[in-house]
């Protein structure tokens, strides 16, 4: 099909503003300092934001759990998974014909106050099995990678720190030791001597079969081993030592969040780093992560399939999670995804991880620009506006739309919009897309 032929056959219909829904996670922002409620307030001016209530995430999209409603008068009410049924040419012939007529994506904003879960998310095959056999736990049958993009200064676990850094908290820190345990420390330090990065294959076993004996150690030892490493940790911070170098104020702060789980000891497995705005990972299927606070886009294949084992209330799936991690170490810094200028358009920044089912593009445009193109997509998709205010036309617009900060709007493929801003701070977006060649 041809760019025009697929102009042609978009419906007159194609741009359209969304209500999108909202979660309220017991680990979201509260109030007024979630980004997540402060969106959904500005883009729906009959939400009440409640003072006392956690705002954790807007999602927008088709998925059963949040799907987004359509706010014109000609189809108010009407779901945008029941818009995508009846005019599945707005996804564009490619996403139609890879994903069977559906919306491969959900888009969400996340407001993070406290620590969620230790988890991972399973490969398409695995994703299906879980299903088949759990269907009450694990619900749907895709699979779930992720992107998450940082608004404001955004710290989460992603990935097994290298070898040598966790071999250092087993030299450093008895309690961990303890619990992870003798033999296994000791193999983890042999692993190291030869691999300190932890890359090959049979340090990889070794981490493995170290973090599933921790993960499985027995309840009252870890128990045990946490409080007395909570109450030396914050004893020296009562007689003013610096416990940084061991990583304590972490360590204490999970301690404080879920206390008497074992969770709080995986800050010394795993990666914990902050993304400055503009900053974003990837996470693929079976790497583990958690995030821990502040506020994020985040883009994903349709899917809620997770699998848990720590850090949550939630249930704990520990034997499923330990033997489907990759067990793949890296630095932080090795963890930050690559972005780059779209050579079209360099008032846009994509951040595409190379499979089809989303990649997203982060639209600036300075306040001195007064109009702006987004550009047609021969895919559906999905745009948040985050700052700014503007005017948007196009070809299948009856009517002009009103846009501003917490404004969403699904734009079929093959459909441009032209922006008129009216504020003189700028404006920033971001669309999420189906990447398909």
């Amino acid at each position: 099909m041809t760019f025009i032929d697929l102009f042609c056959c978009v419906p007159s219909f194609a741009v359209f503003t969304l209500q999108c829904a909202v979660k309220n996670n017991a680990w979201g922002s509260i109030g007024t300092k979630s980004e997540v409620a402060l969106l959904r307030q500005g883009g729906d001016s009959t939400f009440e934001l409640q003072d006392d209530m956690t705002y954790a995430e807007l999602w927008m999209g088709t998925h059963v759990k949040g799907d987004s409603i359509l706010t014109s008068s000609e189809h108010a009410g009407k779901t945008l998974s029941q818009w995508v049924e009846e005019h599945p040419d707005c996804l564009g012939s490619k996403v139609r014909s890879k994903f069977n007529d559906q919306l491969p994506y959900l888009f969400k904003v996340l407001s993070i106050n406290k620590t969620l879960s230790i988890q991972a998310h399973p490969n398409k095959t695995h994703a299906e099995q879980l299903n088949a056999k759990h269907p009450d736990i694990y619900v749907d049958d895709n699979h779930k990678p992720e992107m998450a993009l940082a608004l404001t200064p955004f710290e989460g676990m992603n990935g097994f720190k290298r070898l040598s850094k966790i071999v250092h908290f087993l030299e450093a820190i008895p309690e961990f030791r303890t619990v992870v345990g003798e033999k296994e420390t000791k193999a983890l330090q042999e692993a190291c001597r030869t691999d300190p990065k932890g890359t090959s294959d049979s340090a990889k076993a070794v981490l493995k079969k170290s973090f599933t004996s921790f993960m499985n150690r027995d309840e009252s030892l870890v128990s045990e081993q946490l409080d007395k490493l909570e109450k030396r940790f914050q004893k020296l911070v009562d007689e003013g030592q610096d416990i940084s170098n061991v990583d304590g104020e972490i360590f204490l702060r999970l301690c404080k969040e879920y206390p008497g789980d074992a969770g709080s000891f995986v800050s010394y497995f795993f990666n914990v780093m902050t993304l400055k705005p503009g900053e974003a990972m990837f996470l693929q299927a079976n790497e583990p992560h958690a995030y821990m606070s502040g506020d994020c886009i985040e883009c994903m294949a349709c899917s809620d399939n997770v699998v848990r084992a720590g850090l949550t209330a939630k249930y704990k799936d520990v034997p499923t999670l330990c033997e489907m991690l990759s067990y793949i170490t890296s630095t932080p810094e090795e963890r930050i995804f690559d972005s780059h200028v779209d050579p079209s358009d360099p008032c846009v920044t994509i951040y595409n991880p190379a499979i089809p089912d989303f990649a997203i593009a982060k639209v600036e445009i300075l306040a001195e620009t007064r109009n702006h193109t987004l550009g047609a997509y021969d895919s559906g998709s999905i745009v948040l506006f985050i700052r700014g205010s503007a005017t948007a036309t196009s070809s299948s617009i009856s009517e002009t739309l009103s846009l501003r900060r917490g404004s969403v709007i699904f734009v079929a493929a093959g459909e441009s919009v032209q922006l008129n801003l009216e504020s003189n701070d700028g404006l920033l977006a971001f669309r999420a897309y189906c990447p398909l060649d």
